[in-house]
């Protein structure tokens, strides 16, 4: 699936961590415009931005806590103080501007290099605090893989329909007429639902370059014929759709106990899958192979977030679960910042068996925030640009 998610980009203020991006950041403006669209649901993608965040978020509340480190404030949204309650220590709450999230540690915030450090972080074992830098990648990884494993256990009843959740611009799939929201009946000489979208159907295409292969989709209950030709792309052939299963209302049998069983292998495999894609296309844009266009930022998320919530609870957890592999894979980029960010300058203490010195520390966040804003015009120009289209 030709999608990439920016998304938790971070800066600190007065001690605070604030969690935004593409996915988190700008989600107001975001559904403002989706809004505007017509026949999209809203409340589906605002669950789903919400969910990550916290999702996000509680993976560092956890870290630090396993860290013995105090946490101050646990907060959705950013500003003042609309309501919350007190848990121990920390000040659950709900902010003002929905603007991401975000966690304050008591007397210390890795991302201000000066502020005090009266709970002795920084003496923290380099693995304790590579822990807490990667609690919220962690915690996507493992919401991805239970998103996977629940919509697993549903499929393993009765063979649901593949549906065409995004068809790539430019490619043979769109320039053969297939798209998003039309159902997979049959590709080449595989009969769908039986077979299996990503264990039969994808490996079917990749082999097939430059090869016709039939397809059969049914759009709006009319069965529809195409002939398309996957393109080469490295060694593999590629048509540019993303497909996922939905759930509908057929004939099928209680859940057994071997459902449950044979889900778990299958949720590793298929968040495996998501997480290699992903990695694909970072690497495509970093290395110039992809376009810049086809970054995709908040708007497009409330679009897909809509389409899919639209399609079934099944396909909606698939695309949550691709959304939070794209929030895990890009926080661990190595972009001050982030937290990868963090992990390699901690990396490279580590190396040099000295750290950093305050100052060094201090330009480093200041580059990164930069880039990182300026990543962010970037995208919300780009799905601004694309809605006009």
């Amino acid at each position: 699936m030709r999608f990439n998610a920016l998304s938790c980009f971070k800066f600190s203020s007065h001690n605070y961590k604030l969690v935004g991006g593409s996915v988190a950041c700008y989600a107001a403006l975001a559904s403002v415009f989706a809004f505007a669209l017509p026949g999209r649901g809203i409340w589906g993608p605002i669950l789903m931005l919400a969910g990550l965040i916290i999702v996000h978020e509680l993976g560092h509340f956890f870290a630090a806590k396993f860290m013995g480190m105090p946490v101050d404030v646990f907060s959705i949204g950013f500003g003042p103080r609309l309501v919350g309650f007190k848990w121990r220590e920390t000040d659950v709450r709900l902010s003002l501007l929905p603007i991401g999230g975000y966690v304050k540690l008591a007397g210390y915030n890795p991302e201000e290099p000066g502020a005090e450090d009266p709970y002795e972080f920084l003496k923290q074992p380099a693995w304790k605090r590579v822990i807490f830098y990667s609690g919220g990648i962690i915690a996507n990884v493992i919401v991805c893989v239970l998103l996977i494993y629940a919509v697993g256990v549903d499929r393993a009843r009765y063979p649901n329909p593949a549906i065409i959740l995004q068809v790539q611009e430019g490619s043979a799939a769109e320039a053969g007429g297939l798209k998003s929201g039309d159902e997979l009946r049959r590709v080449g000489d595989l009969v769908l639902p039986e077979a299996d979208w990503n264990d039969e159907v994808v490996p079917y295409i990749q082999k097939r370059p430059d090869v016709p292969v039939e397809v059969q989709v049914t759009r709006d209950g009319q069965l529809m014929d195409f002939t398309l030709t996957p393109r080469l792309q490295g060694k593999i052939g590629i048509l540019g759709i993303s497909a996922a299963r939905a759930a509908r209302n057929t004939p099928h049998r209680p859940l057994q106990i071997q459902d449950f069983i044979k889900s778990v292998p299958q949720s590793f495999k298929e968040a495996a899958t998501l997480g290699g894609l992903v990695c694909k296309g970072f690497w495509k844009l970093l290395s110039f192979q992809s376009s810049i266009k086809e970054l995709g930022g908040p708007i497009a998320i409330v679009q897909l977030g809509s389409e899919a919530a639209k399609a079934g609870w099944a396909v909606y957890f698939y695309m949550t679960a691709f959304i939070s592999m794209n929030l895990a894979i890009l926080n661990a980029l190595p972009i001050p910042l982030l937290d990868g960010g963090h992990i390699c300058i901690l990396a490279f203490e580590r190396i040099r068996r000295k750290d950093f010195t305050i100052e060094s520390k201090e330009k480093v966040m200041t580059v990164g925030f930069y880039f990182m804003a300026a990543l962010m015009v970037l995208v919300i120009f780009l799905d601004i640009w694309r809605l006009k289209q």
